[in-house]
């Protein structure tokens, strides 16, 4: 009766339904209520909050950086175990933050690094968004990301958010497009890139380009992704944090684009990386498990394929991920 009432305009949402429903769906207080912040007449004297505001902004040293960083890496790890749909508010109010810390900083010395905080949280907001089926908010976050890391002079961050973006061009039906602005990407960082971005930007290029058709481009980008990736456990950069890449994590991306490509050997490749994944990553093993499926398809294998898409069902709705759900139900539709 609530949200027959809700949706028809004769009740209200409130604030103790509010916070239930932004956790359940993944979304904004604006995106649940429709609504657009309320206009506000200015003083004809604002300029004590203002230099107050410019004051504050500052004041803001290595250590609030950090803090805002560990904020940042507190969500990620919270975003790969339960899903987006449980940190939007969170999320929300870490970006109203470092955006009011920018915001206000004068200087390029105290812009520069929270600019940088800015763009990882960005981007890691805009995969949520993207996980969660948000695709406009998610949009709106990469352009953030990228304007950010542009105040940064941090090409690296900029080539990630720009590489990610193109993930929702691919979602929207347009990879080939996506694979423009993956390129672009490469070329953006050229030199500068570290050879982990640079296997991380080659593997997503290879997946836009299996999407859109372009099977030997897709496997000369995953050859030129194998050949530079970094050897070892390793998986995080010093100068890109926003990544998570190793051989084990790429070994799984390559089964996943072999899969897209109808290839035989996926199968094989998946399953080594299912043995090698580190078991905090819950929603990428619904991606993983999403991915066998895929391939035990493309062999006429339908029991071992039906197993796995029950398994990702299972996880994708354990972390709330619509995107996951969407390629089950596209891929149960094939059963």
């Amino acid at each position: 009766m609530y949200v027959s009432e809700w949706e028809n305009g004769k009740r209200t949402i409130s604030d103790r339904y509010a916070a239930i429903l932004r956790q359940l769906l993944g979304v904004t207080d604006a995106e649940l209520r429709d609504t657009a912040p309320a206009f506000v007449a200015p003083t004809a004297d604002g300029y004590d909050e203002l230099l107050s505001r410019i004051d504050a902004a500052g004041s803001i040293g290595e250590s609030m950086v950090k803090a805002f960083n560990d904020q940042t890496e507190l969500l990620r790890t919270m975003d790969r175990q339960r899903g987006a749909a449980h940190l939007i508010d969170q999320m929300t109010g870490h970006l109203a933050a470092l955006e009011e810390a920018l915001n206000f900083a004068v200087l390029p010395t105290a812009r520069r690094p929270v600019a940088l905080a800015l763009a990882g949280a960005s981007t890691l907001a805009a995969w949520q968004a993207i996980d969660s089926g948000a695709v406009e908010r998610a949009w709106r976050h990469y352009e953030q990301a990228k304007q950010a890391a542009r105040d940064a002079e941090a090409p690296m961050y900029l080539a990630h958010a720009m590489a990610e973006q193109a993930y929702v061009l691919c979602e929207a039906g347009r990879p080939t497009l996506g694979v423009d602005l993956v390129r672009e990407a490469r070329r953006t960082v050229g030199e500068a890139g570290s050879a982990r971005l640079r296997a991380w930007l080659y593997a997503a290029e290879a997946e836009m380009c299996a999407h859109a058709g372009m099977p030997d481009d897709s496997r000369r980008a995953l050859d030129a992704a194998l050949a530079s990736i970094p050897p070892g456990p390793e998986d995080r950069d010093p100068d890109m944090l926003s990544i998570f890449l190793n051989g084990a994590h790429l070994a799984r991306w390559h089964g996943n684009v072999l899969a897209l490509l109808g290839d035989g050997d996926a199968v094989t490749s998946l399953y080594e990386a299912m043995d090698g994944m580190d078991p905090t990553f819950v929603r990428a093993r619904a991606g993983l498990h999403t991915d066998l499926a895929h391939a035990h398809l493309a062999r006429a294998e339908y029991d071992d394929a039906h197993t796995h898409l029950r398994q990702a069902r299972l996880l994708a709705s354990r972390t709330g991920s619509v995107r996951q759900r969407r390629r089950v139900d596209l891929l149960s539709a094939r059963l």
